[in-house]
């Protein structure tokens, strides 16, 4: 295996140039899946890769597929990748690094001239993040075939609008069946999104997998009435009550903690009027641990907890598990790679578990696959001051493309 060296300022610049579609007045990026502005940076990242002679192709779901040839095309290819959609107030990295830094180890191998056995492929997943069409990480959960493609272009955003019919808007509902494509491996380079390689040093991240995750959705009915004539005794309010929920919401994470962690980070209020008692309340609710059995454990509290709130203050409670991702272990095989990439460009490294959920989860279901973290500045993410540095993201762009070239190696 030759020693390929990326270039670390090509793929800063890179990461600031993309960061100009979608760019917020914070420094941050807000570039919601399947906006005008998504299409924008896609249609940017179809142009970079065709340069580099890669075949493009997308699916049903608007994932893109960029390959390049190898020796043996009866290979299955080595996937890298991650996501270009962000939060509404996301930063320049998340998702984002991973799908450049696989932009940045392809331009290395194209200018060297290096072949590799296998074919290799970077992948733009569509809507990861889940912020304007739940649930997260839709594209790659239809191609694992946990989810239909009915199913995912059915899902609406809080206007109203489908999936579906915003894929075809702009332009990007491939004709490929989601989930034909077969990957020998996938590899995908993040930001850690937390704050433990930044505390102890490390320069990379080896994740051994991703915890389990659950999403809820709950709405609260009691009655709306003028705040000024109903007598405090005879009230059904629904923010009140939500209010009380989220707060037992809070417990049962505590209660399971260190490693359990629960958020109410969605919540709309109806009428939302200064002088009417709210009637309606919806709110989300994502409870994470790496067991299975414990977050078992914190739905039946959810459903006691809300059942015993709603009557407590004369309320009815609608509440769904809308999507869940089990616990996954990673190949083996990958992350030794990944070891290997880390020693051969001398990085220190730490074993880790995701506690964000990530496309690489679902492709675990079909697929050899594994993830590669870089720090991130005082573990700050989903947040328009999320930063990391130059030097960070090389060496995360590096360990991809030393960990590729062993797989690739071991393949060949």
């Amino acid at each position: 295996m030759q020693n390929l060296q990326i270039d670390g300022q090509r793929l800063w610049d890179t990461l600031m140039h993309t960061a100009q579609f979608g760019a917020t007045a914070k420094g941050g990026i807000c570039r919601l899946t399947l906006t005008d502005l998504d299409r924008q940076v896609r249609d940017w990242f179809k142009a970079q890769c065709e340069a580099l002679g890669c075949i493009v192709a997308v699916d049903e779901m608007g994932t893109m597929f960029a390959r390049r040839p190898g020796k043996n095309q009866n290979l299955a290819p080595i996937a890298m990748g991650s996501h270009l959609d962000t939060q509404p107030t996301g930063g320049k990295f998340d998702g984002v690094l991973g799908v450049l830094g696989a932009l940045e180890a392809l331009r290395t191998l194209v200018e060297t001239g290096y072949e590799t056995n296998a074919p290799i492929e970077i992948v733009n997943w569509t809507n990861e993040e889940g912020a304007r069409f739940a649930p997260a990480m839709l594209a790659s959960s239809v191609f694992a075939g946990v989810f239909s493609t009915a199913y995912a272009h059915g899902r609406t955003d809080r206007d109203g609008k489908s999936f579906g019919e915003e894929l075809v808007r702009i332009g990007y509902r491939g004709a490929e069946k989601a989930g034909r494509r077969k990957f020998s491996a996938m590899f995908e380079l993040h930001i850690e999104q937390g704050p433990i390689l930044e505390a102890e040093s490390r320069d990379i991240g080896v994740v051994q997998g991703v915890q389990g995750i659950r999403w809820y959705e709950v709405t609260v009915s009691g009655q709306d009435a003028h705040s000024g004539t109903t007598p405090m005794r005879l009230r059904k309010d629904a923010l009140l009550g939500a209010a009380r929920m989220i707060e037992r919401i809070d417990a049962i994470a505590r209660e399971h903690a260190p490693d359990a962690v629960g958020t109410v980070g969605l919540i709309e209020n109806k009428p939302n009027s200064r002088n009417v008692i709210p009637g309606e309340v919806f709110f989300s609710i994502d409870f994470r641990h790496p067991s299975e059995d414990v977050l078992d454990a914190m739905e039946a509290e959810l459903r006691a907890a809300l059942s015993e709130v709603a009557a407590a203050a004369q309320l009815t409670c609608k509440e769904a598990r809308i999507w869940q991702s089990p616990a996954i272990k990673f190949a083996p095989e990958l992350i030794e790679c990944v070891r290997v990439g880390a020693a051969k460009a001398s990085f220190s490294t730490r074993d880790m578990i995701s506690g964000a959920g990530h496309d690489a989860a679902y492709v675990a279901r079909v697929a050899p696959a594994t993830m590669i973290f870089v720090p991130c500045a005082g573990g700050i993410s989903h947040n328009e001051a999320e930063s990391t540095s130059l030097t960070q993201c090389a060496a995360g762009a590096q360990v991809l493309l030393n960990a590729v070239l062993e797989f690739d190696r071991r393949l060949g």
